[in-house]
């Protein structure tokens, strides 16, 4: 058999840590080939001890670097980014941005794509934006008749359909013990507050046990210091507390070409082995 294929296609530097590390390390430990597309280098994030008054370039290299450190503790085989500008993911020119994704999936030809959900977990318009971009670009990237401009002289690559979908759904006591040893998530968009959105347990169908991998994830987090600022208390949990946080992993299966059911999945790549 073929081995099979991961695609994350995230927003920021440290969303393949906090959201998906778990999945990510799991899989890659088990020897799929699993690759991350980020869409932004997160150079309007907290820097240091600075807040978000770091220059935005400087930010942008370092968040890049902390990026690539943490990618290489999870075992991610490939990082690429895509330059888009951080907090206005959501003003990029749509065309563009799934363009850009939908290269890189018919470029690394992945079985599985796994994104944010459409509400970007807590309002977060960088994370509603990437869901948008990564669901249009799975859907084109099937299509032979979408140009992506990155072929042989400028002509399209080979279309790949795309196995399963699957968006990050995490539910109420994910979000209770995340919010809860870190802190409350918001985001403030056109001066209204978006907070953490659970899922409802019936609209998960898939979880994933990645409770080998909570001591990877963490120190994948670790590795985004001019983060850490904000993450400070993550650092006094106890193991049970780790476990609580990255011991399983949330998802809802937007579509499958292979399976499908009201059984709860325990594999994303169920339907597939």
């Amino acid at each position: 058999m073929q081995a099979l294929r991961l695609l994350a296609v995230l927003a920021h530097p440290d969303d393949e840590s906090l959201g998906f590390g778990g999945t990510l390390a799991k899989y890659a430990a088990e020897g799929v080939e699993t690759h991350l597309v980020t869409a932004t280098r997160g150079e309007r994030g907290r820097f240091f001890g600075q807040g978000k008054d770091g220059d935005p370039a400087e930010v942008g290299a370092v968040r890049e670097a902390e990026l690539r450190a943490a990618a290489a503790v999870l075992g991610l085989g490939e990082v690429a980014l895509l330059g888009y500008g951080d907090a206005v993911l959501d003003q990029t020119e749509p065309s563009s941005a799934i363009r850009a994704i939908v290269a890189h999936i018919r470029r690394i030809r992945p079985h599985v794509v796994v994104t944010f959900g459409p509400e970007g977990a807590y309002g977060h318009p960088d994370h509603i934006a990437i869901s948008q971009f990564t669901t249009a670009a799975v859907v084109c990237a099937g299509d032979a008749a979408y140009a992506d401009g990155e072929g042989a002289n400028g002509g399209p690559l080979p279309a790949h359909r795309v196995a399963k979908l699957h968006y990050l759904a995490w539910r109420s006591d994910k979000w209770d013990a995340y919010q809860g040893a870190f802190r409350k998530l918001t985001s403030m968009v056109d001066g209204v507050a978006r907070q953490a959105t659970p899922w409802p347990d019936w609209a998960v169908t898939t979880v994933i046990d990645t409770s080998a991998h909570w001591p990877a994830v963490w120190r994948a987090v670790c590795c985004h210091q001019s983060q850490m600022s904000i993450y400070a208390q993550l650092e006094h949990l106890g193991d049970e507390q780790q476990k609580a946080l990255w011991g399983t992993q949330e998802f809802y299966r937007a579509y499958s070409a292979v399976n499908g059911g009201r059984q709860l999945e325990r594999d994303l790549f169920e339907g597939l082995r």
